[in-house]
C-alpha cells in the first residue's frame, strides 16, 4: 500500500502554489494533493478555490465529477477492477462474484475488508483483459488464481 503523509496545511499551499499557473490547474492540483496525501482534505478546498479564483463548489464539483478524488482517506489498499465492456467479454463479472465469494470484498461498498475493491470503467489495458490496479499499479489478465495469489500477499 502507497504510504501518504498527514495531512498539512502548508504542505498544501505549496502543493497547491506548485501547480495554481499552469494550464487547467485543478486536476493537475488535485491529483498532487491526493497522491501526496492519499485524499483531498476537506481544508484544501477552500485554498484551491482561493489560489484558482474559482468556487468552493465548483473545486467541490470537480472532486466529485473525477471519482479517483478521495475526501477521506482509505486506510487500506485499493483495487480498482475495470468492468467496462472488454474486460465483461474477457471475464471480470466472474472475478467480482469471486472476490464476493472467496474474499468477501464486494465492489463499491464501504464495508470491512483488507483491500477497497471499486469500479473503473476502462484502464486502457484492453488487450490485455480483464484488467485492474492495485494501489495504482496496473494489473493485467486477471484471474480469480492470481486475484488469490494478490490478496494473499497483502495479508
Amino acid at each position: 500500500m502507497a504510504a501518504y503523509t498527514s495531512w498539512d496545511r502548508e504542505t498544501g499551499r505549496k502543493l497547491i502554489a506548485a501547480k495554481r499557473h499552469v494550464n487547467g490547474a485543478m486536476l493537475p492540483i488535485l491529483h498532487d494533493l491526493q497522491e501526496h496525501f492519499g485524499f483531498i482534505h476537506e481544508d484544501a478546498i477552500p485554498l484551491i478555490a482561493e489560489a484558482l479564483n474559482v468556487t468552493k463548489a465548483e473545486t467541490v464539483g470537480a472532486m466529485s465529477f473525477y471519482h479517483d478524488f478521495r475526501r477521506a482517506p482509505v486506510g487500506k489498499p485499493v483495487l480498482k477492477l475495470c468492468r467496462a465492456e472488454s474486460c465483461q467479454a474477457a471475464g471480470c463479472e466472474a472475478l467480482v462474484d469471486h472476490l464476493a465469494t472467496r474474499h468477501g470484498l464486494v465492489a463499491d461498498s464501504p464495508g470491512g475488508g483488507a483491500v477497497a475493491v471499486e469500479t473503473i470503467y476502462c484502464l486502457g489495458h484492453c488487450a490485455a483483459s480483464p484488467a485492474a490496479m492495485l494501489d495504482g499499479e496496473p494489473l493485467a489478465a486477471l484471474t480469480p488464481a492470481r486475484l488469490d495469489q494478490l490478496l494473499e500477499g497483502l495479508a
